[in-house]
């Protein structure tokens, strides 16, 4: 997307608009959503971005659907190769993916999985104590992530790194120019995760075991409720999703606490804050940025007429910062209350991992606080670099300093 009208810019390929999209967001509160001139190649769009559009639109599946809708002749070579997900489905094929892996995410299985989480986070500071250089991205927010997802997949411990590499290529394909194909790094991953999941499938079928991959082939040779192109995406989102949000939460997260040192030293004095802090940190630089859906019929929202097949950018990152909503918005305050935000989503498709996320989150950011007490930003006042997608928020590295 190229700019609109008047003082309206928005375009998710232009590194700086990436880098800090928050100042280009102020100008779509005082209007209704805005309509994008046209561009080639792509479907009618339109920004929704005030609080109440956002989870107006997020709570209403009906008129607003999460299908991905491809040109004719379009044949989709990313990972999921066309196939139903969570993510990308309306009730009854949502309902139906969701409600298999729901028993995996219930509080009680969560709460279960809390000592082994702490087991992680310290383990990996135990290495940065050892090296004596600590990178938040590279040695816990890239890492603690993918290895708590891949132990719930049962993928063996030799293989975290790897996933971790393919991951963010995966990611990184979201930043390709309409017209031209991802980098060559996409496809690969693409193929590799694909290849792998698959063997791994077809493993489980012959030798079953206790891991989560194993239950959703059982479902699906026992009951049918999947297909076998929905259980290998099924996989796939669970291994992709499970691990980039909670790495943006994390890296996010301390980038924020770090660059405002009187919330910093509040939390440090009263660490029974940390729940507030983690829901601050998801309000104000959260893990997603936006979203996608598209009107199934003409519809109206917060004033302004949408015609069918239309695409809603639902940006939840610029509904986490409405002044309407939340007082003050860009200030970071740790003690907001209430603090009613979004960045989970709304309605059907609220993250099932949320509780994981945060647990995680908590644990990672509390243990890297108490471990070094002394902890700063190594570089301030050089400008972070994020990663390539404009959808999920993440930085590339945050050096810091711990003595």
């Amino acid at each position: 997307m190229s700019e609109a009208t008047g003082q309206i810019y928005f375009n998710q390929w232009d590194p700086a608009f990436r880098a800090n999209p928050y100042p280009y967001y102020k100008f779509l509160y005082d209007r209704p959503p805005v309509m994008l001139p046209r561009m080639e190649l792509l479907p009618p769009t339109v920004l929704v971005a005030r609080f109440h559009d956002v989870q107006a639109v997020l709570r209403d599946h009906a008129h607003f659907s999460s299908v991905q809708q491809f040109p004719p002749g379009f044949e989709p070579r990313g990972p999921f190769r066309g196939a139903a997900t969570m993510l990308f489905a309306d009730p009854p094929v949502h309902t139906r993916l969701r409600k298999l892996v729901s028993r995996d995410f219930t509080p009680r299985r969560i709460r279960e999985m809390e000592p082994r989480i702490r087991e992680i986070a310290a383990g990996l500071l135990d290495a940065v104590e050892r090296k004596g250089e600590f990178d938040v991205m590279a040695d816990m927010a890239n890492v603690l992530p993918v290895m708590v997802i891949a132990e719930m997949l049962g993928v063996p411990a030799e293989q975290y790194a790897t996933f971790k590499r393919w991951s963010d290529a995966i990611i990184a394909g979201d930043n390709a120019l309409p017209g031209t194909e991802p980098p060559a790094e996409f496809f690969e991953a693409s193929n590799a995760l694909r290849d792998y999941f698959t063997a791994q499938i077809q493993k489980r079928k012959r030798e079953p075991d206790a891991d989560l991959i194993s239950a959703l082939v059982q479902a699906h040779e026992e009951t049918d409720v999947m297909t076998a192109d929905e259980l290998i995406a099924f996989v796939l989102l669970l291994l992709l999703a499970g691990n980039e949000t909670t790495t943006n939460l994390i890296g996010n997260g301390l980038n924020a606490l770090m660059r405002h040192p009187d919330q910093l030293a509040l939390l440090r004095r009263d660490f029974s804050l940390l729940p507030k802090a983690i829901e601050e940190m998801l309000r104000f630089d959260g893990p997603v940025q936006s979203t996608v859906r598209f009107t199934c019929e003409n519809v109206e929202l917060g004033g302004a007429q949408i015609p069918a097949n239309t695409a809603c950018f639902i940006i939840v990152s610029a509904a986490n910062r409405d002044p309407a909503q939340f007082p003050d918005p860009d200030r970071f305050d740790i003690t907001r209350d209430p603090n009613d935000h979004i960045a989970f989503g709304e309605g059907i498709h609220f993250c099932i991992g949320s509780p994981l996320a945060k647990l995680e989150g908590s644990i990672a950011i509390g243990s890297v606080l108490e471990r070094f007490p002394k902890l700063r930003l190594k570089n301030p006042d050089t400008p972070v670099n994020y990663k390539g997608s404009y959808f999920l928020r993440g930085l590339a590295a945050l050096p810091m300093a711990i003595e």
